[in-house]
């Protein structure tokens, strides 16, 4: 009989205490995974954020991390706006480096707790970089229904919705929805519709719980733009981030005194406000217009690095290279959680491990009879330390495939449900290449752990033990 199969047998005749230990290492193995699996994910979707362009212009107050926050991941407000012509003179290459694209961004609405941004057609053009050898760059957006809005004035108010916003917000194609600006505060209000005319693919970035709208249509609500000839907004303010403190806080027509909207979908309800002020034909001067960021893709990294110093040399406004600012934000905050979840992990592991120590040694005073009769039959001390050492090892691998096993289930189960909450697209099939050095680390473990017990069974007095035992 093998020295595998012997080991075996000796795990079945103590079934309980192994199925235990088992299952402790498995539970242990599992949070590994678990963690190994989450953080890769976290950190591709933290640079999957900024992917698609090189450099983020905003205000010259805050900080760049500040601005990679806002731009990015849509946390937090901008301290201030972007004059509209550091946009046009970015998109005209006129700060002395070629510019590839620029695409303007601001902020401020909401919509069902969903940020909306408003922006031109060339954001859905932007592409991830080159793969060597790839004949195209793919692009970072991409739509299951509908298309992409244009510039044109016939869809100055339509949007495009990311596949989380359009799925929670209950947004379908054709549909029509009214931002709030200031949401859950005593200044709320609501603007005018737009119509959705495309629902994004999912990107696991925060840009799938983003409703994008066409940038003409954002200045023409809610007085983003300021006083407009013709738009009935007597606002003094300005910027994307202002609030209209004039006719745009009140009631549309056919709105309740209360101030409580008609039905958001009512497509009849949507024409008439852009027979009202939304759907203003006058042009709007660019002084009036104002961005919260510019999203600017350059040619080359030397270019981009360039760009940012050039900008920031100036009061205009503030650079900033957003996979850097992830690198650091990575570093500082996500990857220290990363590096304490995965030591209690590891901590656990360990911790079974030694649970299959102390299984194995407590059964040694049991089992003394059987191995004398092992060593009276012929066998050799070393024979016995093996075959102790394969028990550890089979309890080892055991409870480690089966954490495996139970980890991407667990990821198979929980994967949708995260998705929807965070962003994070989980499922079974996210695996990484570290699990491969699971195994080779739990033969040493079972190894270390079970030469204690084998070296006790290797010290075992035949003639003593079968004279306690006869």
């Amino acid at each position: 009989m093998s020295l595998w199969k012997i080991a075996w047998r000796s795990i079945q005749q103590r079934s309980l205490a192994s199925l235990l230990t088992t299952i402790s290492m498995a539970l242990g193995v599992t949070l590994v995974v678990a963690v190994l699996v989450v953080n890769n994910v976290v950190h591709q979707a933290f640079h999957r954020g900024g992917a698609g362009y090189d450099l983020i212009v905003g205000p010259p107050k805050g900080s760049n991390l500040e601005l990679v926050l806002s731009s990015v991941f849509y946390i937090g407000q901008p301290m201030t706006t972007l004059p509209y012509d550091v946009y046009l003179k970015l998109k005209r290459s006129e700060f002395g480096t070629p510019v590839k694209t620029a695409v303007p961004i601001c902020l401020g609405d909401t919509y069902k707790d969903k940020r909306v941004v408003g922006t031109t057609a060339a954001m859905f053009d932007l592409e991830y970089e080159e793969a060597q050898g790839a004949k195209e760059a793919p692009k970072v957006f991409n739509f299951t229904q509908g298309r992409a809005f244009q510039d044109e004035e016939a869809d100055w108010f339509t949007a495009v919705a990311g596949a989380t916003a359009a799925q929670q917000a209950g947004l379908k194609l054709d549909d029509s929805f009214r931002p709030t600006h200031d949401a859950g505060t005593k200044t709320a209000h609501q603007h005018g519709a737009f119509k959705v005319v495309g629902i994004l693919k999912p990107t696991g970035t925060p840009n799938d719980n983003v409703l994008f709208v066409n940038i003409e249509g954002f200045y023409r609500v809610g007085g983003h733009s300021g006083a407009i000839p013709g738009a009935g907004a007597r606002s003094s303010d300005s910027g994307p981030n202002s609030v209209a403190k004039s006719s745009a806080e009140k009631p549309h027509e056919g709105e309740a005194a209360s101030g409580t909207p008609p039905a958001e979908h009512d497509k009849a309800d949507a024409d008439h406000d852009h027979d009202e002020d939304e759907h203003l034909h006058a042009p709007i001067p660019d002084d009036r217009k104002q961005v919260s960021a510019v999203l600017v893709c350059t040619y080359k990294d030397t270019d981009t690095r360039a760009l940012a110093a050039e900008i920031n040399k100036g009061k205009e406004g503030q650079a900033a290279i957003p996979a850097e600012q992830i690198a650091v934000l990575l570093e500082k905050i996500v990857g220290s959680i990363d590096l304490v979840l995965l030591v209690f992990a590891v901590m656990i592991v360990l911790v079974a491990g030694i649970g299959i120590m102390v299984s194995i040694y407590n059964s040694m005073n049991d089992r003394r009879h059987e191995i004398a009769i092992m060593r009276a039959l012929g066998a050799q001390r070393i024979t016995v330390l093996l075959v102790i050492l394969l028990e550890s090892i089979l309890l080892s691998l055991g409870g480690g495939l089966l954490g495996l096993a139970l980890g991407h289930g667990l990821l198979a189960v929980a994967g949708p449900w995260i998705a929807e909450r965070v962003n994070l697209p989980l499922s079974m099939l996210n695996f990484q290449f570290a699990e491969l050095w699971l195994v080779p680390a739990l033969i040493m473990l079972a190894s270390i752990v079970g030469f204690l017990p084998a070296l006790s069974a290797y010290r075992t007095d035949v003639g003593k033990s079968l004279i306690a035992n006869p």
